[in-house]
């Protein structure tokens, strides 16, 4: 196997840049760039660098050594934690060109190898992917606790249960004439259900993890000019969005980030709903009735000034999922109603903020309601979802199979299902697609 080595640390300038190596000629490699022998492993160890070839220096550095089996990738290991200027950088990648076996490495190739050495599997090398992309304090626990191996655990504990069950039925199978107990069948058959109903409930979750792990969508939606840009604006707090008293203003979908309490969320502000013979207005209010479909959370907001005249596609739209914003209402000298569609109505003014605070609290605890931490580990992405349906699939089958060898190809067909979230079985064609999403050096 090649050597590989990349950056570990950010790309461009800075104070320090860590430098990984890792494979069976790390070592040898270390050697001939540092002058003297490389310290004892896992302590630290300033090192003259120079060019193999030349003898040229380099810089001096922190070298540090981890030896197979004891490092993240389970094979030879090697820090160099180096000057961070680009030139610096640039001088140790050429020297390392130069030694034999050496190569760059490619994305994501180092928690591949350490998945390939069992130093974790499928799920904790995604929680790794999240960790080094998290943005938000609870995108980062969900991600530690991946990495920790939680989900991984409650995967293999399922699967290490329908393993089991799986013995007990090819026993019986095997061995007709053994003194089996009589109830035996019975008794895997209430584990599988069981088994079947954690399952069941771990898929019915919401999209809590994913939706924590890509963000909450929430989407704007109104009549032209009722102030649904301006909302925008206050929530970033910038002019994200053109805001115009022409109506139609808006005619593509306008996105913002935002975090609520340590939440993502992902607001978009959308053309107004109406009937419109302008044909780019008429696809931005397609658009709109698209994202709509899509969000998570639905701002729905009107004027002041006629907002008991509820246009039909805003009244379709007033579900569970919907909050009720009354804009302008700096222009009004009474309260508006408190409901509209049977929903709960907050009255705002986008212009001076006004009522703001409570529109904001009620999105957030929206936010919080459809991502929020649980006790138990959360599915975090799709092919979680689905290996985990085609198991339950399994399941039912072998919970009405009329024989037992019936029962024991279903069970397999499940233990094979969960497996491939963890990596147990049949994963090769998935290892590109989930390590190629890492930066390089990870």
């Amino acid at each position: 196997m090649d050597t590989i080595y990349a950056l570990s640390s950010a790309a461009g300038r800075a104070g320090v840049a860590v430098i990984r190596l890792s494979g069976p000629n790390a070592m040898a490699a270390l050697r001939q760039i540092a002058a003297g022998e490389p310290p004892a492993p896992r302590e630290a160890g300033l090192r003259k660098l120079k060019h193999p070839q030349t003898g040229v220096a380099l810089d001096q550095g922190i070298v540090l050594t981890f030896p197979a089996p004891r490092s993240f990738t389970g094979e030879d290991v090697v820090e160099l934690h180096i000057h961070g200027g680009r030139a610096v950088i640039r001088s140790v990648f050429e020297a390392l060109a130069s030694c034999a076996g050496l190569r760059p490495a490619e994305p994501g190739e180092f928690t591949r190898r350490a998945f390939e050495h069992g130093k974790l599997d499928l799920t904790a090398a995604e929680g790794l992917s999240d960790l080094v992309n998290a943005e938000t304090e609870a995108q980062r626990r969900q991600a530690l606790r991946q990495l920790g191996g939680d989900l991984g655990a409650l995967y293999d504990r399922w699967r290490q249960e329908l393993m089991r069950a799986l013995a007990h039925i090819e026993a019986y199978i095997d061995f007709p004439d053994e003194d089996l107990p009589p109830s035996l069948a019975e008794q895997t058959k209430t584990a599988l259900s069981t088994v079947s109903a954690e399952i069941g409930r771990h898929l019915q979750d919401k999209r809590r993890g994913e939706r924590l792990r890509d963000g909450v969508s929430v989407v704007i939606l109104g009549p032209p000019n009722v102030g649904k840009s301006s909302l925008l604006n206050a929530l970033a707090g910038r002019p994200a969005a053109i805001v115009a008293a022409k109506a139609g203003t808006t005619r593509d979908v306008i996105e913002v980030q935002l975090e609520l309490a340590g939440y993502p969320v992902t607001v978009a502000d959308t053309a107004g709903l109406r009937d419109s013979q302008d044909e780019i207005e008429s696809e931005g209010v397609r658009r709109a009735k698209a994202r709509a479909g899509e969000a998570d959370i639905k701002i729905l907001v009107v004027d002041v000034s006629h907002h008991q005249h509820i246009v039909a596609d805003l009244a379709k739209l007033a579900d569970e999922d919907a909050l009720f914003a009354i804009n302008k209402c700096d222009l009004l000298d009474h309260p508006p109603t408190t409901t509209l569609c049977g929903r709960p109505t907050f009255a705002i003014s986008a212009r001076t903020g006004a009522g703001l605070d409570s529109l904001l609290a009620a999105l957030t605890e929206a936010v919080i309601e459809r991502a929020g931490l649980s006790e138990s580990p959360a599915l975090t992405r799709e092919r979680h979802r689905l290996a985990l349906t085609e198991c339950l699939e399994c399941l039912a089958r072998a919970l009405v199979a009329p024989a037992a060898e019936l029962l024991a190809e279903d069970l397999r067909l499940a233990v094979r299902a969960i497996g491939r979230i963890t990596g147990r079985v049949d994963v090769e064609d998935l290892l590109d697609t989930i390590f190629r999403e890492f930066c390089i050096g990870k």
